[in-house]
């Protein structure tokens, strides 16, 4: 076979193993992973399948509220290509759950069958994330004939979406290494050109806030409105106290790669408000709700944050004779805290070179992803982690439809993948 007959021969086989993860979808997560496992197995990895409740996954600087844990049994699959002891070890991980399979008879292309058109390949979670599952799996078969001494690599394939909380099940339940790559398409639109090394932290939160109507049996109350305590005008003294606290945090609280990209390390909006029915015009709601979200950069716990915005919170209605007697109430939804993995760490340098050593170009660092994946094994265990992936685009997550990857970018994120396990586990992260 010539030269470029094997690299041909590779990536033909990288398409098929991608479509076949993407057919198995209309069949279920289980099926995925079946076949996950099953090449994995192959490639000489000791496989197990581990089963967990993720409402009792122990929760390390996250939290969630009961309504939006997930109460469904899952199961991950681990695939552990034993190593030397005395070289570095690395845990890949990726979600090989994808949306809920809806209207795909309105793709313009085959949901379940990789069609390539343009050079996209198209198929249901294809972008989120089997193309993950598919990268890492590929990797360590390439690892595992290369014959290199290495230390342990390990692929997890873990559910991730609605708060499955996979890998942070593996991390409590022991599972360790000396570093982490999660593999994930880009959906910044810049694929295998960035890395994901830093992740804000973020909260998601409601406030509640009381009025009371004027005292009349009046159907129409706007003439007695000033005998009322309006929770609109109290949500909007609430509002703006948050809004002060936004700006005084973008003053205080630094980071300069997020600075760099959009000019503050972090940020507080108040998205939703409801009140009342708009068919009553005429009346004085009972009560305001506001719903908004702040994110922070690492180094900040949820527990200071959280603090600063009961602080916010609580001088608004210091200065308000109805807030100061009624408080409103605050039900905190969702919480995770940010990572970071330096550019001079080794992780990140040996990722970085073998991007460059791929694509021909220097990556930089996606430091706008709030909330990503990447901060569950520091976070959890100490692992420092880094991610990347191909570009992507029109995901079903995001309500689109025709999800898809570049397909020579796909082959860009297994080559990548390949060094980046075989660098790393070969000695590159070795103190």
């Amino acid at each position: 076979m010539s030269d470029t007959a094997a690299p041909e021969a590779d990536s033909q086989s990288a398409i098929t193993f991608l479509r076949e993860l993407i057919a198995a979808q209309p069949r279920g997560e289980h099926a995925v992973q079946q076949v996950i496992g099953a090449r994995l197995a192959q490639a000489g990895c000791k496989v197990s399948r581990h089963h967990y409740d993720p409402a009792s996954v122990p929760m390390k600087g996250e939290f969630a509220a009961d309504s939006s844990r997930n109460p469904e049994q899952r199961s991950a699959v681990v695939g552990t290509l034993e190593g030397r002891d005395d070289l570095p070890s690395l845990l890949i991980f990726a979600h090989p759950d994808g949306e809920p399979v809806t209207d795909a008879d309105q793709w313009t292309h085959d949901a379940f069958a990789g069609e390539i058109d343009g050079g996209r390949l198209y198929g249901w979670g294809v972008a989120d994330d089997l193309a993950g599952c598919a990268a890492a799996v590929l990797a360590i078969e390439a690892a595992a004939a290369s014959g290199r001494p290495m230390g342990r690599a390990v692929f997890a394939s873990t559910p991730s979406k609605r708060y499955a909380r996979g890998v942070a099940a593996l991390l409590h339940d022991g599972l360790t290494a000396d570093a982490a790559l999660y593999l994930h398409p880009a959906e910044s639109g810049v694929g295998m050109r960035e890395i994901k090394a830093l992740a804000s932290g973020q909260l998601e939160f409601r406030i509640t806030v009381t009025g009371q109507a004027p005292d009349t049996t009046e159907p129409g109350q706007t003439a007695f409105s000033h005998l009322a305590a309006n929770p609109v005008d109290k949500a909007i003294l609430i509002h703006g106290a948050l809004m002060a606290l936004a700006e005084d945090r973008a003053r205080r609280i630094r980071q300069p790669q997020i600075e760099a990209r959009v000019g503050r390390a972090t940020n507080l909006h108040i998205s939703r408000i409801q009140c009342g029915q708009m068919t009553k015009l005429a009346r004085i709601a009972d009560e305001c709700v506001m719903g908004g979200a702040l994110s922070f950069p690492p180094g900040e716990t949820l527990a200071e944050v959280q603090a600063e915005v009961e602080a916010a919170v609580a001088r608004a209605c210091e200065a308000d004779d109805w807030l100061r007697a009624h408080p409103p109430r605050i039900d905190w939804l969702t919480g995770v805290t940010g990572a970071h993995v330096p550019e001079e760490h080794p992780l990140f340098q040996v990722t970085a070179r073998s991007v460059r050593e791929v694509t021909g170009e220097q990556p930089y660092v996606n430091a706008m992803h709030t909330s990503s994946d990447i901060r569950n094994p520091p976070v959890e265990a100490g692992i420092p982690c880094v991610a990347f992936g191909c570009l992507c685009g029109d995901l079903s997550q995001n309500e689109k439809r025709d999800e898809w990857v570049d397909v020579a970018d796909f082959l860009r994120m297994v080559d990548v993948t390949t060094r980046v396990v075989t660098g790393w586990c070969g000695g590159a992260g070795k103190p």
